[in-house]
């Protein structure tokens, strides 16, 4: 996630959806149950998150013209409004257009109980309004959707926090433990990551026992159908890499093959029929094992096959067909963007592409920088590691992602029983995320983090970060009503 303007379009697209589900059981018994509701959420609250929802949808908050700190004002007002005081209610940031705001929900006094934190960004990826068929910045309601940019990624998120937040209040909600929300900038873009900046400047105002983040995770559905919740228990690392070439130049009608364009097409050429090797990890394997009594015929076969020692090479490569699957199976890198040239009539001096990549868990960003240089095998083309801030370095960072945390009762017990009462019979699978996201931040830090999203997503409608991105009316509603049971649950003795 954390992808900057230009240069990181790419790094959160499908990472709340891991697999495709063409062909598991949707007609089983158990899973008949499985569908959208929302049977606490009163008219009133449901009022409630929809203008809050519509609030910060047009509110602007991407990198470039956008402003984090109006959303995070306007989250601020609303829970003042509800009562919350003004002390636990902190804006904080490195400027004037990226503000986070922490919002406390106290605890009774003498809790013993550490606090639980919930992290949500509210910027938002650059939204061209030409490639829209609604205004991305406006909240269209509209065949049984909300359309608008961040309404997959994660306002919806947001808005449904900071309901629950308010509705708790109101009723008069005591919870056992402090529960924080930090509302927070630049997860996609920009230099001034909220969660990051938080944790290094005021880790005062985000300290907690275990973090959970909406932003990953999710509900898997087909039109409308739930299939599997999908609970992030590791993820993937995040790396972009510029790979470039220069040259004298010269006048067009002088053609060489010495020319750096051909040096960088030639080494994508390469990375395009290149896999890194197939490996799997404690959550891959059991991700597996679970996904494979959900699916039939030759793609259980697959899954099973996979899972023996050695594993089944024909196996691999037909699961590796499926994009999803490919991208668990292995570390991934792909070009994004690609420049070159300075005039229409000269040999170009110059030729850059960016190469993301999402690594395996136990990998480093420079381990993976000196494998692309051994795959072009050309002395001519250079592979620099890109920083969050787009700064170009001669190496990647001895970063690895985190071992993955232990499965809590404290947060898994609430959420098992939470869906039990919800969606009878859905399967809650743990999972690699194959993107990546704030919780990178959190697990450094510390804290046992765990991505729970209780909004069903249909696994053919995945908008986020692209046009017309939209959600599901009854699909956010059914997570308002998620979230308030599970804080509520997670926070009752």
């Amino acid at each position: 996630m954390r992808e900057a303007t230009q240069h990181r379009v790419e790094r959160k697209t499908l990472h709340r959806r891991p697999f495709s589900i063409a062909r598991i059981l949707l007609f089983s018994t158990t899973l008949a149950a499985a569908s959208l509701h929302a049977q606490n959420i009163d008219p009133a609250a449901r009022q409630l998150s929809h203008d809050i929802f519509r609030q910060l949808i047009e509110i602007d908050t991407t990198d470039s013209v956008g402003s984090v700190t109006a959303a995070a004002e306007a989250m601020r007002q609303r829970l003042l409004d509800a009562g919350f005081p003004a002390a636990n209610l902190v804006l904080a940031g490195p400027n004037e257009r990226k503000q986070n705001l922490v919002a406390r929900y106290r605890s009774a006094p003498g809790a013993t109980l550490k606090p639980i934190l919930i992290i949500c960004h509210l910027d938002v990826v650059e939204a061209p309004q030409a490639e829209w068929a609604t205004n991305p910045f406006q909240f269209v309601e509209k065949d049984g959707y909300f359309y608008g940019r961040g309404t997959q990624d994660m306002k919806d998120s947001d808005a449904i926090l900071v309901t629950n937040f308010i509705r708790l209040k109101r009723e008069g909600f005591i919870p056992n433990r402090d529960i924080i929300l930090a509302l927070t900038a630049d997860e996609e873009g920009g230099k001034s990551n909220g969660v990051d900046w938080l944790l290094q400047h005021r880790p005062d105002l985000v300290s907690a026992e275990a973090t959970i983040n909406p932003d990953s995770g999710g509900i898997d559905s087909e039109k409308g159908r739930l299939v599997v919740m999908g609970v992030e228990a590791t993820e993937k690392l995040y790396g972009d890499f510029e790979v470039s070439a220069k040259n004298p130049g010269g006048h067009s009608s002088l053609p060489t093959r010495d020319n750096a364009i051909y040096h960088v097409t030639d080494a994508l050429s390469r990375l395009e029929t290149y896999q890194f090797p197939f490996e799997l990890n404690a959550v891959t394997r059991a991700y597996f094992e679970m996904l494979a009594t959900l699916s039939t015929g030759q793609q259980a076969a697959d899954m099973r096959a996979i899972l023996k020692n050695p594993p089944d090479s024909r196996a691999i490569a037909r699961l590796s067909e499926t994009p999803r699957f490919n991208a668990i199976l292995r570390t991934t890198c792909v070009a994004t963007m690609l420049s070159a040239g300075q005039a229409t009539n000269a040999l170009p001096q110059f030729a850059r592409a960016n190469v993301n990549c999402r690594i395996l868990p136990g990998y480093t960003q420079e381990q993976i920088r000196q494998q692309l240089i051994k795959v072009f095998d050309d002395p001519a083309v250079t592979v620099q590691y890109k920083d969050n801030a787009g700064n170009l370095l001669d190496r990647g960072t001895d970063r690895v992602s985190p071992v993955p945390p232990p499965l809590r009762p404290d947060i898994f017990g609430p959420l098992n029983k939470v869906v039990a009462e919800m969606h009878p019979g859905l399967p809650i699978l743990p999972e690699m995320e194959t993107g990546a996201s704030d919780s990178v931040y959190t697990i450094a830090a510390g804290m046992p983090s765990y991505g729970i999203n209780g909004v069903a997503i249909d696994v053919d409608d995945v908008r986020a970060h692209g046009r017309d991105e939209r959600v599901r009316i009854s699909s956010f509603d059914s997570g308002v009503d998620f979230y308030y049971r599970f804080l509520r649950a997670l926070t009752t003795n």
